[in-house]
């Protein structure tokens, strides 16, 4: 299928755009030195982002009511802090711990390769990361989207077909105009089945250094890119 259509790209954000792995680690080791502390961020980030999904899976299945990704970050937040034995953050200090969130840095390609690409498209977010959430992690490391669209705005998480059906909504696109960009082969075969083309995006150490993904992209994807470097000079060729 020709991708000469394409008006607009919308983007997974945790993992494809932000490294938030490094972001919670380099936190977590100041919070070491500062509290005295000697907790392994690297397993508790993983432990952390681990119970992601099956939080949104909660909600999706009733078993929670509504609640956004700050809500359910805070609330695995809670549980690991108990997990870990660790019990010297303040009511604040948990806040500001949560909101970590919201200040995670872009991979190193990222921001040069969104400045190109929205010289002839529209860039826009399309996460299940909530509005606040977004909004702040943009402002904080200035990556230069469009639009920032959340999972939020339909009440739903990613996969469920509606959020993607909402984005092209309210981007005033359909479906096939729009390219989704993401590291996540399931993200993408989701947006796939509503009628959004599909980028996929290396991330190989999203997990760490010692735990690859598998990158072995499903070929019905209609674009595979190292980093959104490679993505911009296949897409402005």
């Amino acid at each position: 299928m020709t991708l000469a259509g394409i008006k607009a790209l919308t983007f997974d954000v945790f993992g494809t755009v932000v490294d938030y792995r490094s972001a919670i680690i380099a936190e977590g080791q100041q919070i070491n030195q500062a509290k005295g502390l000697d907790v392994d961020w690297g397993h508790f980030t993983d432990a952390w982002r681990g119970q992601y999904r099956p939080a949104m899976d909660k909600v999706m299945s009733g078993e929670l009511p509504w609640t956004n990704i700050d809500g359910l970050h805070r609330m695995i937040l809670d549980q690991l802090l108990i997990d870990f034995g660790i019990d010297v953050f303040t009511d604040e200090e948990k806040v500001h711990l949560n909101l970590v969130w919201h200040r995670l840095g872009p991979w190193p390609d990222a921001i040069e390769g969104l400045q190109r690409l929205r010289e002839r498209f529209v860039v826009a977010t399309l996460s299940n990361g909530n509005m606040a959430l977004l909004t702040n992690m943009a402002k904080y490391s200035n990556i230069p989207w469009d639009c920032i669209l959340s999972a939020e705005l339909a009440r739903r998480y990613k996969p469920d077909p509606q959020v993607y059906l909402m984005a092209a909504e309210l981007l005033g696109l359909h479906p096939h105009e729009i390219l989704m960009v993401a590291a996540h082969q399931s993200d993408l075969q989701a947006a796939q089945k509503v009628g959004f083309k599909a980028a996929f995006v290396l991330r190989p150490l999203e997990f760490g250094p010692d735990n690859f993904p598998d990158l072995t992209p499903d070929p019905a994807f209609e674009i595979v890119a190292n980093d959104f470097i490679d993505l911009a000079d296949q897409l402005l060729a």
